[in-house]
């Protein structure tokens, strides 16, 4: 049927070489940008020298600038390379919090599925073999109440990014509800972040040094957590329901 989930036996079904090459294609793209020193060009200290240029550019064409951050946070995030929060900072401060940020949310939801697609058709059907029944029932409990379990992980900012874009399509996941909860569940803590690359522009003048240790003071994590743990008041509440009516 169209856009129904493909079955494991569909999966199984195709050769070894075409599982993997997804997965492939994304780790030789990770292993180039290493490579070729890809690291040394994102930096906050890049940033703040090319700041005048970024803005003239950016303000002379601003759809294809827009365009173009977008499209390098897909390639950022499906590629799992670590200078996401760094891109997030940029966005905000070329920008501005509320676009950057929105397109940060575009490029990072893109991204995600991409990855997630990718190490589900490599990677999920071996884990599933191989799980034992008691992590087996687990994984079914989590496909039952994907949204939530995946908006509270995205919500609070415990586990890295790239953990949080596999696992769940390792652990069956649909694409529908993975897509959604990354959607939802990364706004708040992209427009935190979002909101401290717009005041990197007053620092840079000024020639200061950025203070990032913002970003993890309680007055911004405890929302977090507290939205996150919101996120699971659903599964919480079928959990308790199920209890109750299994002991009458």
């Amino acid at each position: 049927m169209p856009g129904a989930e493909p079955s494991t036996a569909d999966a199984t079904a195709q050769p070894a070489w075409k599982r993997l090459l997804p997965i492939a294609v994304l780790a030789a793209g990770a292993a180039a940008f290493f490579a070729f020193g890809g690291g040394e060009y994102v930096s906050l200290e890049r940033l703040g020298d090319n700041r005048d240029a970024l803005q003239a550019w950016t303000g002379a064409h601003p759809l294809p600038a827009a365009a173009l951050y977008t499209l390098a946070y897909i390639v950022v995030i499906a590629l799992s390379l670590p200078v996401g929060a760094l891109l997030t900072l940029a966005g905000g401060f070329v920008f501005g919090t509320w676009i950057g940020g929105s397109l940060t949310v575009v490029g990072a939801t893109i991204g995600a599925t991409v990855l997630f697609i990718a190490a589900r058709t490599a990677f999920a059907d071996y884990f599933k073999a191989r799980m034992g029944a008691t992590v087996a029932r687990m994984g079914d409990k989590f496909r039952q109440d994907a949204f939530s379990y995946i908006l509270a992980l995205r919500l609070a900012p415990i586990f890295p990014f790239v953990v949080v874009n596999v696992a769940p399509a390792l652990a069956g996941a649909p694409l529908n509800a993975y897509v959604a909860a990354t959607a939802i569940g990364i706004v708040p803590g992209t427009f935190v972040y979002a909101s401290v690359g717009a005041g990197l522009d007053a620092i840079f003048a000024a020639g200061g040094t950025p203070d990032l240790g913002v970003i993890f003071q309680p007055e911004v994590l405890l929302p977090l957590a507290l939205l996150a743990l919101l996120a699971l008041a659903p599964t919480a509440w079928k959990y308790l329901k199920r209890r109750n009516s299994s002991d009458v």
